[in-house]
């Protein structure tokens, strides 16, 4: 879970803003075509279309809505590692707490984290929560990047997607979705992260393939979108934005930018 920030290591780029005839991609090494399950839709007296949105018209709604999103919050690649780990299972304004911790103290280096003690580090992370689990989780982290790549994540972003997802989940405390915010925020490589709000979203406008796995609902944007960081970056953050503020667990459909687009919305869409 994140905010919108500023990248200050980004150059200054254009944001893909519309998109227009995009076909669905066939063929991606590595990844199925996924067929969407059926959704049943709420009893409505409106006169949506019933056919299923497409990836592009959900994003160009997204964005006309909220515009750019700023992704990810961080002044380095390496702080923003960090705060992909402390960010799990935590709000972010509690890991921008830690954050601030870790640079007063001079500790936000590959050096100065693997010599901080653990229990030291437990101390400056503690706003973020279960900050006994996530030093370790740092620590394995900062002294894996030692060990393999000397310390150096240009080294580790120099590999292609595939081996240094491969690698990144070998170091303890990364997942999935913490490996893919790497490659793509930091690495700044085109891979699609899926998170709560992603498949929440996602199945509530019809679109959730039939196995409801991480690697399928990626597969959902990778054959069916350009593979481009600058698009990945921006849909993901406006998807977070959106079910943060509309798509919640108890959605607000009223006024919401994608009614017209959505199977189970409850309220009549927007004019």
């Amino acid at each position: 879970m994140m905010v919108r920030g500023t990248c200050p290591w980004r150059e200054s780029e254009g944001i893909p803003q519309v998109l227009f005839s995009i076909p669905p991609r066939s063929g991606v090494r590595g990844l199925k075509h996924v067929t969407p399950k059926t959704t049943p839709t709420s009893n409505r007296d409106d006169d949506r279309p019933s056919a299923k949105p497409s990836l592009i018209d959900i994003y160009q709604s997204l964005f006309q809505q909220y515009g750019p999103q700023h992704w990810w919050p961080a002044e380095s690649p390496l702080e923003m590692i960090v705060g992909a780990i402390l960010t799990q299972s935590a709000a972010w304004t509690n890991v921008e707490k830690a954050i601030h911790n870790l640079k007063a103290s001079r500790n936000l280096s590959i050096e100065g984290l693997r010599s901080l003690p653990q229990d030291e580090l437990a101390r400056l992370i503690y706003p973020s929560g279960y900050y006994n689990v996530k030093a370790r989780k740092v620590k394995a982290f900062v002294d894996w990047l030692a060990d393999r790549y000397g310390g150096d994540l240009d080294r580790l972003f120099a590999l292609d997607i595939a081996a240094m997802r491969e690698e990144l989940l070998s170091v303890h405390g990364v997942g999935e979705e913490t490996a893919d915010s790497i490659i793509l925020y930091a690495a700044r490589k085109p891979i699609f992260v899926i998170d709560a709000y992603t498949r929440r979203l996602i199945t509530r406008l019809g679109l959730a393939p039939q196995k409801e796995t991480y690697a399928v609902f990626q597969a959902l944007f990778m054959d069916n979108l350009p593979h481009d960081e600058a698009l990945f970056n921006e849909y993901h953050a406006l998807l977070v934005q959106h079910g943060k503020t509309v798509c919640r667990q108890a959605p607000v459909c009223t006024g919401c930018c994608l009614n017209r687009l959505c199977p189970t919305c409850t309220k009549s869409p927007s004019p």
